[in-house]
């Protein structure tokens, strides 16, 4: 039976004292809670919000991480790095680092596969444009992101691997899709992974809505049977609308 996880993407929001504050009162709420919990927080908030959550049923999130090691990468933060001050768990192929970073899915792989090689859990989020879904392509654009961000990723890492789908139109527009075109797709998904390694990891990975959820859609949402969580965005920025989501 797969338990709702419900994870918070703060993008690049916050300050200091709001992350610090915006933990502390997630830690509050959230306790002995009975779903999962993780919360995406911008680098360099990431230590004070460690001091916070640890200890806690929250998993301490980065929102993205280099596909190498420590060494002469100018900018770049390490798997080494995150997991050196508390993080556990990484969002990676977010749509804003696609669409305006231009990440690949080759680079984006690497990520992956550099994660889950370090020991952090990894948030895959995968999605198609609005001209995708208008053409049809919704379910050829959400086969060809697994198969190439899950390249050679085991059946045996994919209990560490949860999958966001994010339709990218409905991200940060207010727009959602219906629950029964995100159901469609979550199923999809769940039957393309079954051919990507066999029915048993399917049946138990975890595959998240990522697009424009909140307390106002979540539950009818979260009834769907393949959506088994959030990766909540704006809503996720103030206890008083992220909780409700949590507690679903």
């Amino acid at each position: 039976m797969r338990k709702h996880y419900i994870a918070g993407n703060w993008k690049m929001n916050t300050d200091k004292a709001g992350a610090v504050k915006l933990a502390q009162d997630l830690v509050k709420e959230l306790k002995d809670k009975p779903n999962k919990y993780m919360i995406g927080v911008p680098y360099v908030y990431l230590d004070a919000v460690a001091q916070v959550v640890k200890g806690s049923n929250i998993l301490l999130g980065a929102q993205d991480m280099a596909a190498t090691g420590n060494g002469a990468h100018t900018g770049e933060v390490s798997a080494e790095m995150l997991k050196d001050i508390g993080v556990q768990s990484v969002i990676l192929g977010h749509s804003e680092r696609r669409h305006e970073i231009g990440e690949s899915d080759e680079l984006i792989n690497k990520k992956v596969l550099r994660a889950l090689e370090q020991g952090l859990e990894v948030v895959l989020c995968i999605g198609e444009l609005l001209s995708d879904r208008e053409a049809g392509n919704a379910e050829k654009v959400c086969a060809f992101q697994l198969s190439a961000d899950l390249c050679g990723v085991t059946a045996e890492q994919m209990k560490n691997v949860t999958i966001a789908y994010e339709p990218v139109w409905a991200i940060g527009t207010g727009k959602t899709a219906t629950p029964e075109d995100a159901e469609a797709i979550h199923k999809f998904c769940r039957n393309y992974i079954a051919k990507l390694y066999d029915q048993k990891v399917a049946d138990e990975v975890i595959i998240q809505y990522g697009g424009s959820m909140k307390a106002a859609n979540a539950a009818e949402l979260l009834a769907q049977p393949d959506i088994d969580g959030g990766l909540i965005g704006g809503a996720a920025l103030k206890a008083e609308t992220f909780v409700p989501i949590c507690v679903l």
